[in-house]
C-alpha cells in the first residue's frame, strides 16, 4: 500500500478519534440537547470533513435535528416512507426514495440502539476522501450521543413527572380540606355526601355552614370548569370567599354578587363555576336558594313528590356583572329532603352511550324516599354501577343528601 495512502488512512483515524473525544467531552459537560446537536455537527464536520449531512430524529414525529451544505431546508421535509425500510447503510443510488431531494446525498445511515431505531443520517463526503469514510463509525458517534440525548430527555421527563406528582398530591391535599370534616346528623337534620374525582384531584364542591346565631344553615355545591391542579387551586379561592361572605350576608344575593366579582377578577373569565346555594331557616321555615346554572337539585317536601329548584343566574365567572339574578323562595318547609348533585352523576353513561339523565335519578328519589341516608347512597352508587357496566366514570362523582326534620310536636 503506497506511503500516502496509509498516511491518509491514518490521518482519517485520528480525526476520527478527535470527534469522539469532543463529543464525549461534551456529553460529561452536561450540555442541553441544542447544545449537543450543535456540536455534533461541528465536530462532524470539522473531523470527517463531510460535504453534506442531515440527521433525522425519531422524537413524536421523525424531525430533521442538523443539516449543514444541503441545496434543500430538510426540517421542511418529512422523512418518507421507503427510508424506513433501510435497515444498513446503503448508497442512495441504489435506492427508490418516494423523497427526491435526497438524492443530493451519497448515503444512508440508519442508526439503532438495541435494535430500536432512532435516526437516520444522510452524507455526502468530499471526492478525494471518499474511499476513507467509516459509515461505522458514523453510526457509532451518532448512536453515542443520541443515546445521551434520550437519556437527558427521559430524566427531564422524570422530573418533570415527580414535580407534578407533587403539585397534585399538595392540591389533593388542599382540596380535602375544603369539605367539611364533620356533617351534622341531629334529630333536626342529617347531611351525607358523597364525592369521588375522575382524576387524582377534582373540581367538585360541596359545603355546609352553620349560622346558629340567625338559627339557620347553608348547603352549597358546585362544579368548576376544568379538572386537576388549577381547578383544585380556583375551588379553594372559591370556598375561602364563600365562607367569608355567607357568614355575614343575609341575602343569598349579596353572597353569590361577591362570589361572582371575585371568580371573574382571580380567574380572568377563563374558568367558571356552576354553583347552588341555599339557606334555610328554622324559624320562618322557609328555604331561599340561587341557582347559578347548576343542575337543579331535587327537593322533597314531606312527600316523594319531586320540585327541581331551578330559579337563579347563569353560571359565575362568565359575566360582570350578572346579567340577570334571581333567588327562588320555598316556604311551609317542616319534614323535607334536599338532593345535590353535580354532572358527573347524570351523565353516566352506559354501552350504548346513552347518559343516565335527571329523569332516572328522580325516579330513584322518589322510590327511595323515607330511606335513611346511608342506605340510599349505597343504592344509588349500585344503580350507577349497575347501568354503566363496563364504562368508566368520565367526570367527577359527587351528591349531597340533605334531610330536614322542624316539624312541631
Amino acid at each position: 500500500m503506497p506511503h500516502s495512502s496509509l498516511q491518509n488512512r491514518f490521518d482519517q483515524k485520528e480525526l476520527e478519534i478527535n470527534a469522539l473525544l469532543e463529543i464525549t467531552q461534551a456529553m460529561n459537560n452536561n450540555l442541553p440537547e441544542e447544545d449537543l446537536y450543535k456540536i455534533y455537527e461541528f465536530t462532524l464536520r470539522a473531523n470527517l470533513r463531510l460535504d453534506k449531512l442531515t440527521l433525522y430524529v425519531q422524537e413524536e414525529e421523525w424531525e430533521c435535528k442538523v443539516q449543514f451544505g444541503t441545496k434543500k431546508d430538510f426540517t421542511q421535509v418529512a422523512l418518507g416512507e421507503s427510508c424506513l425500510k433501510v435497515s444498513e447503510a446503503t448508497e442512495i443510488s441504489k435506492l427508490d426514495l418516494d423523497v427526491p431531494c435526497f438524492s443530493e446525498f451519497d448515503i444512508i445511515i440508519p442508526v439503532k440502539h438495541k435494535d430500536r431505531l432512532l435516526a437516520f443520517v444522510f452524507l455526502k463526503v468530499k471526492s478525494e476522501i471518499e474511499d476513507l469514510i467509516d459509515t461505522t463509525f458514523i453510526q457509532a458517534l451518532s448512536n453515542i450521543i443520541l443515546v445521551a440525548i434520550e437519556n437527558k430527555r427521559l430524566a427531564r421527563k422524570q422530573l418533570e413527572q415527580q414535580a407534578l406528582q407533587r403539585d397534585i398530591e399538595i392540591a389533593s391535599d388542599v382540596q380535602n380540606f375544603l369539605f367539611p370534616k364533620d356533617l351534622p346528623r341531629t334529630e333536626k337534620i342529617e347531611i351525607k355526601a358523597f364525592y369521588q374525582p375522575c382524576q387524582t384531584v377534582g373540581g367538585d364542591y360541596y359545603d355546609y355552614i352553620s349560622l346558629e346565631d340567625e338559627n339557620q344553615f347553608v348547603v352549597c355545591i358546585a362544579d368548576v370548569s376544568g379538572k386537576g391542579v388549577p381547578a383544585a387551586i380556583l375551588m379553594s379561592n372559591f370556598q375561602a370567599v364563600l365562607r367569608t361572605v355567607s357568614r355575614t350576608a343575609q341575602d343569598p344575593k349579596e353572597v353569590v354578587t361577591e362570589l361572582n366579582y371575585q371568580l371573574s377578577h382571580n380567574a380572568n373569565r377563563e374558568n367558571f363555576i356552576t354553583f347552588f346555594l341555599a339557606v334555610y331557616d328554622y324559624g320562618s321555615k322557609e328555604l331561599r336558594y340561587i341557582n347559578a346554572g347548576h343542575n337543579p337539585p331535587m327537593l322533597m317536601n314531606g312527600a316523594s313528590d319531586v320540585q327541581r329548584l331551578t330559579v337563579g343566574t347563569t353560571v359565575l365567572g362568565a359575566f360582570e356583572p350578572l346579567p340577570f339574578l334571581e333567588m327562588g323562595t320555598v316556604t311551609g318547609l317542616e319534614d323535607f329532603s334536599l338532593f345535590l348533585f353535580t354532572d358527573g352523576l347524570t351523565e353516566t353513561f352506559d354501552d350504548q352511550d346513552e347518559e343516565f339523565g335527571a329523569e332516572r335519578l328522580q325516579s330513584f328519589l322518589e322510590t327511595h324516599h323515607g330511606r335513611p341516608l346511608d342506605e340510599m347512597h349505597q343504592d344509588l352508587l349500585k344503580e350507577l354501577d349497575d347501568y354503566r357496566k363496563s364504562q368508566p366514570f368520565s367526570d367527577d362523582l359527587t351528591f349531597l343528601s340533605c334531610r330536614v326534620k322542624n316539624g312541631t310536636a
